[in-house]
């Protein structure tokens, strides 16, 4: 009876000792079966976009560093923007990665990461548009842009409600093709993607004026203890990356140039 009770307290302190563990790698930001739920469009380029059918680009490979030295897996998500938000929104991602604006209206839903990189918001018109070249010229005409991007929201507070005719999109695909086939006479996206874009296909596109604002680009995380404990791992793991140079290789690798610095002006 003795030797029965004493194995069964040595396989109860041996389960106990176990779930510790478990507990303790959890913690330090995820065990082995830990797996987070990112969202991103894949049709980004060159932050979240599909190559080969595989999903990559400078937000994708961030977010893939990170939760590689955090020890988690990736089950990556992919819809339209204002489709991720939603499903963010639901529950039904942690995070997403797919340059997403620190704002005070998305602050007051999700607790952000640090910044990892930087953009403004800028407007494209077609070359042959010579009587386009500075922000007021666009007064009256119309501007596209992706629906739930914040470019909308700046481009309306640069604007007014009248200044400009405002027409959304699902995709940047839709948008930028009708920037380039001049359906539209403008397109608001962020500067160093556009410029991306623009040198890797060529496009018959030029900016136009200076850009709107300047915003910081983070992840965004649940207010709840799982959301925390997540944000706080990022966090550090960004800053290394700051530190290191990793965060800039991978976007002089993408765009060509440092948008992880904070802009000096």
């Amino acid at each position: 009876m003795k030797k029965g009770l004493i194995a069964m307290s040595v396989v109860m302190a041996a389960s106990l000792l176990s779930a510790c563990d478990n507990s303790d790698k959890s913690a330090q930001g995820g065990s082995d079966a830990s797996t987070i739920r990112v969202g991103a469009t894949g049709l980004s380029f060159p932050g979240a976009f599909k190559k080969d059918g595989k999903l990559t680009g400078f937000d994708v490979e961030v977010t893939e560093a990170i939760a590689k030295d955090l020890n988690y897996k990736i089950e990556w998500v992919t819809s339209d923007f204002s489709g991720l938000m939603g499903q963010l929104e639901g529950g039904k991602l942690d995070t997403v990665a797919n340059v997403v604006a620190i704002t005070p209206a998305r602050q007051a839903k999700y607790n952000f990461s640090i910044p990892y990189s930087y953009y403004g918001s800028q407007i494209v018109t077609n070359k042959s548009n010579a009587d386009i070249n500075t922000l007021d010229d666009l007064r009256g005409k119309t501007i596209a842009g992706v629906l739930g991007s914040n470019h909308l929201v700046n481009l309306k507070k640069a604007f007014g409600d009248n200044g400009v005719t405002i027409r959304t999109y699902e995709s940047r695909d839709g948008a930028m093709n009708d920037a380039i086939n001049n359906r539209v006479q403008g397109y608001v996206n962020s500067g160093p993607i556009l410029l991306a874009e623009i040198n890797q296909k060529g496009l018959p596109l030029k900016f136009v004026g200076q850009p709107l604002v300047i915003e910081s680009v983070g992840f965004p995380f649940h207010k709840d203890e799982k959301g925390d404990k997540l944000r706080a791992a990022f966090d550090k793991e960004v800053d290394a990356m700051r530190k290191d140079g990793r965060l800039k290789a991978i976007s002089e690798k993408y765009f060509g140039e440092d948008i992880t610095a904070q802009p000096s002006h």
